[in-house]
């Protein structure tokens, strides 16, 4: 028998730069693409320096990075040059000229590559800072570890407000992102849109509000620096809130992640192929105690309302029954064919929270249907003929309150997270768009799977349940919108 062969792993250090448009963001998009090769082990500060004798354009900023891949030296340096083309940068870029970004491949397993590194500073100072063994600080002062924003002296929101009173809730929100994440194994880019907040101490002014889009950086850097962590949105979520507590020495934070994603679906009659959107949900509180965190998504469907169909019933029954029919056969007639009701857009919630055993078993697809298969029908961008009757046949056949679509949502969950444990929390909810109506239908339940799993055992109402404010071990007002 032939022995199996193994992929010889590679130890890289590699160097990062970018002078034109928004360079951190620029070095971290390289960084998020690298991770789909290789395995980010250590990311240094940001270093700026002014561009290299004979250069053009304004001041870099460069850092460096630890890898492991199974790509050879030459194979990950094509991969290189791949990256820089995806973040922006121009094919046929002259030497020495201004870039959006440039990644260099400094050592490999432990063994300089780069023959200038001693002259090229903005190099040698971060390797020296993740990789002292390879490289020495430049002496000459050429390069500058980069503090994340401007400081002056003036720290206002530091000092005593007038009135000392402590706020619940003071940060930001509507703060709109590309973001990085893996959802069910696959790494893509969304776009995120973050809110932040703080409690504020009563001897506090304020929070650094400008400090807040910095600390979306450094906790992207963060995320990416964690081994064997793959960047989920909670834990993200998570990142920033600690980062909150720990800069703006804050009691407590709390933060929300909202980022649109696409599921593959199939129309169900004509077969198309298609693309559907739905939101993943991040929220994260930290304090001195610790952190917590819980993961959802949002999704939208159809509900066909069961009161407006049993009166339509009840009057078409009258109807058959003044044209001849008898009360068998009308029945039999009810039954066989879906009976008119007016149809309601519904958008439904789900969100979990679980230890971290169980934090990868968690995935966007399940939650998604989990919410969709508890509503009249799902519904598609895109339908031919074939499969609005299918849609519209399967809601008329399959009425729902919002409440029913609440406690579906809840049970379904019990039922595909059964091995998660009683301490596991769950929140469901469901906002319906009236059709005949000038306001929208909602409900929302949730509590601990310990407490679901009494009340239908024995049917029996467990009062109070553990709301999300409880789990999380925050208040309900930091609760954002």
């Amino acid at each position: 028998m032939g022995t199996a062969k193994h992929a010889c792993v590679h130890h890289l250090h590699i160097g990062i730069g970018s002078n034109l448009g928004d360079r951190q963001s620029n070095i971290l998009a390289a960084l998020q693409r690298l991770r789909a090769r290789a395995t980010i082990v250590a990311v240094s500060s940001f270093y700026e320096s002014e561009a290299a004798h004979g250069a053009e354009g304004p001041a870099y900023l460069n850092v460096a990075a630890a890898l492991r891949t199974e790509l050879t030296p030459d194979e990950f340096k094509r991969y290189a040059r791949e990256v820089e083309l995806a973040v922006g940068r121009a094919r046929g870029t002259k030497r020495l000229a201004p870039r959006p970004i440039d990644v260099d491949l400094l050592a490999v397993d432990g063994t300089i590559v780069e023959p200038h590194l001693d002259v090229r500073p903005y190099n040698a100072a971060p390797l020296a800072e993740i990789a002292p063994e390879l490289a020495l600080p430049p002496s000459n002062g050429s390069v500058r570890r980069r503090e994340r924003a401007l400081r002056f002296d003036t720290d206002r929101q530091s000092e005593e407000p007038e009135v000392r009173l402590s706020l619940e809730r003071a940060g930001v929100s509507g703060v709109r992102r590309v973001v990085h994440l893996e959802i069910d194994g696959k790494p893509r880019a969304y776009n995120g849109e973050f809110a932040m907040v703080a409690d504020l101490a009563p001897d506090k002014a304020g929070v650094h509000m400008s400090r807040f889009a910095e600390i979306l950086e450094e906790a992207t850097l963060d995320v990416l620096s964690r081994d064997a962590q793959p960047a989920r949105v909670e834990r993200l979520a998570e990142a920033i809130a600690t980062e909150i507590v720990r800069s703006q020495r804050a009691v407590c934070a709390d933060v929300r992640l909202r980022a649109d994603f696409g599921l593959e679906r199939w129309t169900p009659v004509s077969g198309r192929r298609g693309e559907e959107t739905y939101t993943l949900v991040g929220i994260a509180h930290a304090d001195a105690g610790g952190t917590r965190r819980i993961v959802g998504v949002e999704a939208e469907g159809m509900t066909a309302c069961p009161c407006a169909q049993a009166m339509v019933r009840e009057h078409a029954m009258r109807q058959l029954g003044e044209a001849g029919f008898s009360e068998k056969d009308a029945t039999r007639a009810l039954d066989a064919l879906p009976v008119a009701t007016h149809n309601q857009r519904g958008r439904g919630v789900i969100l979990l929270g679980a230890d971290e055993r169980h934090a990868e078993a968690i995935r966007a697809e399940d939650l998604v249907e989990i919410v969709e298969n508890s509503m009249s029908s799902e519904t598609y961008d895109l339908l031919k003929r074939p499969d609005e009757f299918f849609v519209v046949n399967k809601a008329h056949h399959n009425p729902r309150f919002v409440e029913d679509v609440v406690r579906g949502i809840l049970a379904r969950a019990l039922d595909v997270y059964a091995d998660l444990d009683d301490s596991t929390f769950v929140f469901a909810s469901q906002i319906n768009e009236e059709s005949i109506h000038k306001h929208d239908a909602f409900a929302e339940g949730f509590g601990l799977f310990g407490e679901l799993r009494a009340e239908l055992a024995t049917g029996s109402h467990v009062t109070p349940k553990t709301d999300i404010a409880t789990w999380l071990r925050t208040r309900p007002s930091a609760i954002l919108p």
